[in-house]
């Protein structure tokens, strides 16, 4: 398949991910009345349903990376070239941050907005590893 429909598929893919988790974010906290715990289960719920659904549906299309980590391992095997990489990533940049504005249309909010919580530190960097290295074993397995 051709680059420019590989990354079609890639920017689809990457910017209905971002806005269901964002999606999901935003409807889990405003339904869940101050409920954390539901309102993180209704995302991750969300997001593990569309993460197989775009797997499965872009998979053979683009290889549904969705991540720059992962593009990095799919190069790293040489299952893309240097070129192809780099318009991944650059794709899934500009797809995620579509995503995002997706989100804060479908729920009427400002489509840009400043973050109000710090999200640094060795905990959200360990759980960001461990998400990323989830999605590399959904992919590669």
């Amino acid at each position: 398949m051709s680059l420019p429909r590989r990354l079609l598929a890639e920017a689809v893919g990457t910017t209905i991910l971002l806005a269901t988790v964002v999606g999901s974010g935003i409807m889990g906290t405003q339904l869940s009345a101050g409920n954390d715990g539901i309102a993180l289960l209704a995302n991750a719920a969300a997001t593990a349903g569309i993460l197989y659904v775009l797997i499965v549906g872009l998979g053979p299309l683009s290889g549904a990376h969705f991540n720059p980590v992962v593009t990095l391992a799919m190069r790293v095997r040489g299952e893309l070239d240097t070129r192809a990489a780099l318009a991944y990533t650059a794709v899934q940049c500009v797809a995620a941050v579509a995503g995002v504005l997706l989100a804060h249309a479908m729920f009427d909010l400002p489509l840009l907005q400043p973050g109000t919580h710090a999200r640094t530190g060795v905990a959200q960097w360990l759980s960001e590893a461990v998400a990323t290295c989830g999605l590399l074993l959904t992919i590669l397995l």
